[in-house]
């Protein structure tokens, strides 16, 4: 294949740690290492390239518009974030008229397929969102730490793992260690009233990439407590780092994780939350099972799976 020029546009600007930013950074890692030149910018300013990567449906419409505007039929992939499938389609005209100007259309797990128009699936591509394993922080001898990495936002149930260690019996060694920036109002506040409350549960806010991971691989436990996911990241970089996930049964965790996975609860619902937790604590073969299934999943996040998804992809955009 050639050497493209691709740009990558993406809603969260340089030095955010959204996971969409998190997300264009890794791909654009993976296309120079196709040997492709890259750019990741906030959106497309009408620089001259071969294929544009519009990240987020939605978010990046105009930028979707203003593509076709100019470059007539020239590659377009749209990637599907979690918002994208599981709140605005089929509302939002943006999200709509962005799934219509795609060549091609990513989501981050199989599932994803199923929220799509019928006429779109033909055209849409599952890349599963790789990771590679980090050196990391243990916790403090004799704590159970169970990792929430998740921005402070309502639709990350961000509170949930707080309420849920409030339901622990007294002997428990469990602490949740929550690392994410407040980006609701007034979340800041209610991060630090439950840190007065709950002894258990520790927010240390929006933390350094590097730092965030050895968190997660010093863990017994990756906590996602969302009402909807795309595709998390941290279930990624759990999987790559050996750390079993307990995560809400939503289609973006299913997706990676397997509908057989033994680490769901349902959204919103602290005590069965808790619940597993004991579990992990007091059955050591519920732990041992957790823990296999999360050994088995290692392939699907392989950095070079990723890698070869995307050079098939533009193999049929550019032969």
């Amino acid at each position: 294949m050639r050497r493209l020029s691709i740009a990558i546009a993406t809603p969260a600007g340089r030095g955010s740690h959204k996971g969409n930013r998190v997300t264009a950074v890794r791909w654009a890692g993976h296309l120079r290492a196709l040997g492709h030149h890259v750019v990741v910018a906030e959106g497309w300013d009408g620089r001259p390239c071969d294929v544009l990567v519009a990240l987020h449906a939605t978010k990046t419409h105009e930028a979707a518009v203003r593509w076709r505007a100019r470059r007539g039929s020239a590659p377009l992939v749209v990637a599907l974030a979690g918002t994208d499938l599981y709140e605005d389609l089929p509302d939002s005209p943006e999200a709509r008229g962005s799934l219509e100007l795609a060549t091609r259309v990513t989501v981050l797990q199989r599932l994803g397929l199923a929220r799509l128009p019928a006429e779109v699936r033909a055209k849409t591509r599952v890349i599963v969102q790789s990771a590679h394993p980090v050196s990391p922080r243990p916790p403090p001898e004799g704590v159970l730490q169970a990792c929430l990495l998740a921005h402070l936002r309502e639709v990350k149930g961000p509170f949930l793992a707080a309420e849920a260690v409030r339901c622990l019996p007294a002997r428990s060694r469990w602490r949740v260690v929550h690392l994410g920036a407040a980006l609701d109002r007034d979340a800041a506040e209610r991060a630090r009233a439950e840190m007065a409350g709950t002894p258990r549960y520790v927010w240390r806010g929006d933390r350094p990439r590097r730092e965030a991971l050895g968190v997660l691989a010093g863990s017994d436990v990756l906590l996602v407590t969302s009402r909807l996911e795309g595709g998390s990241n941290a279930v990624s970089e759990a999987i790559a780092a050996g750390v079993p996930v307990l995560s809400t049964r939503v289609d973006g965790s299913v997706g990676v994780l397997g509908p057989e996975y033994p680490g769901f609860f349902p959204p919103g619902d602290a005590a069965a939350l808790a619940a597993l937790l004991v579990r992990v604590e007091d059955e050591p073969e519920f732990l041992a099972a957790l823990r296999r299934a999360t050994a088995a999943l290692r392939p699907l996040v392989d950095p070079a799976r990723e890698r070869e998804a995307w050079r098939a992809l533009l193999a049929e955009l550019a032969p």
